[in-house]
């Protein structure tokens, strides 16, 4: 089995197609194979497996953790999602800057969004089951975010009044961070 791997407009931000095998009593696909990814340049070890269940309509993020920085795997399980991933490591060349990708149960996209990146997803269907691997631990203390409608990244979000989180709904926007807060940009790391 092999795994595709799809260059976004962010570097180190990556679509993965895995292979999937069907026929009329469904399909098989690995969901996850530990040996296969950094041949995609994804050489993270990962700790942490999530599942979150929404309803359509539902926006969680844009989420990061400082210090404690995650690379997450996302992917759906039922449902689809517009997932998006938002470069906000100072002194980037795409600091910023956003891409977004249409994840869904039938075409079992997953999307590598690297440490320094802002997360974020909404429900396009009824409802979806969305999982994430993560590189660290979830830390409370350490859960930070961007605003969702921040003027400046400017997300094309397709919902206006999106079923937002009290949490979510306060996050500032990604001028009025602190710098300190802010996970830092490694140009040898890309």
């Amino acid at each position: 089995m092999t795994l595709k791997a799809i260059a976004t407009g962010l570097p180190g931000v990556v679509i993965i197609e895995p292979d999937m095998f069907g026929d009329d009593r469904g399909f098989f696909m690995e969901s996850y194979h530990a040996e296969k990814y950094p041949a995609l340049g994804i050489g993270c070890t990962f700790v942490q497996d999530n599942l979150s269940f929404s309803s359509q309509g539902t926006l969680r993020g844009l989420h990061y953790q400082l210090p404690f920085s995650q690379a997450k795997l996302v992917w759906v399980v039922t449902g689809t999602v517009l997932d998006v991933a938002v470069d906000i490591r100072r002194g980037s060349p795409t600091f910023g800057r956003w891409v977004a990708e249409t994840l869904t149960a039938e075409n079992q996209r997953r999307l590598f969004i690297p440490r320094g990146f802002a997360h974020g997803f909404c429900v396009l269907s009824p409802s979806a089951h969305f999982m994430y691997k993560c590189d660290e631990y979830f830390h409370p203390e350490a859960d930070r975010g961007v605003n969702w409608q921040d003027p400046d990244i400017a997300v094309d979000w397709p919902f206006r009044d999106p079923v937002l989180s009290p949490k979510d709904a306060r996050l500032p926007f990604l001028a009025d961070i602190p710098e300190d807060l802010l996970p830092r940009y490694d140009e040898s790391a890309g």
